[in-house]
This record gives structure tokens, sequence and C-alpha cells, in this order.
């Protein structure tokens, strides 16, 4: 064996390296960003689109001096922004481990 042989073997055997972690390891999906931004939006949608129809529904039953309606849909959308922070955090944190 000459130093060209050699080097085409240890260059064989790194990128067969190289190829068997990438398969060991594969990372993050590109799409689990897709799958968190609509989790994330479904967490602010949901309680605030609850907050109306509770406040409708409160305006008709309850009427007051003030309008449930507006007060119960930025209740929701306070709600939705704590839990949406939550899975921020918790997909922040799953990310440390890499």
């Amino acid at each position: 064996m000459n130093e060209e042989d050699d080097r085409s073997t240890s260059e064989i055997g790194r990128r067969a390296g190289r190829m068997k972690q990438a398969r060991d390891n594969p990372g993050p999906s590109p799409l689990r960003g897709f799958g968190t931004f609509g989790m994330i939006g479904w967490s602010i949608a949901v309680p605030t689109v609850g907050g109306a129809l509770l406040g409708l529904w409160l305006d008709r039953v309850a009427p007051q001096g003030f309008s449930w309606t507006l007060a119960l849909l930025l209740g929701g959308v306070v709600v939705g922004a704590f839990i949406a922070w939550g899975w921020i955090v918790k997909e922040g944190n799953g990310n440390d481990r890499s």
C-alpha cells in the first residue's frame, strides 16, 4: 500500500462515519417548526374565540354597563398568550439537548 491508498481509505472511513452519525442522529425535522407554529396559533385562537362566545352569551343573559364580549375576548387573548408561552418554553427546552 502506498500513501495515496492510505488517504483514500481514511477518507472513505471518515465519510462512512459521518453517514452513520447522520443516520443515528437525524436532528429535528423541518416540519416540526410548522407543527409548533400551528400549535401556538391554536393555543391563542381557541381561548380567544371561546371568550368571545362566552361573552356574547353573557351579554344576552346578564347585560352590564360594559361589554362581556370585549372583556372576555381580551381575557382569552391573555390566557392564550400564556398557553403559547408555555409551549414555546417547552419546545425551547427540548432543543437544548443537542
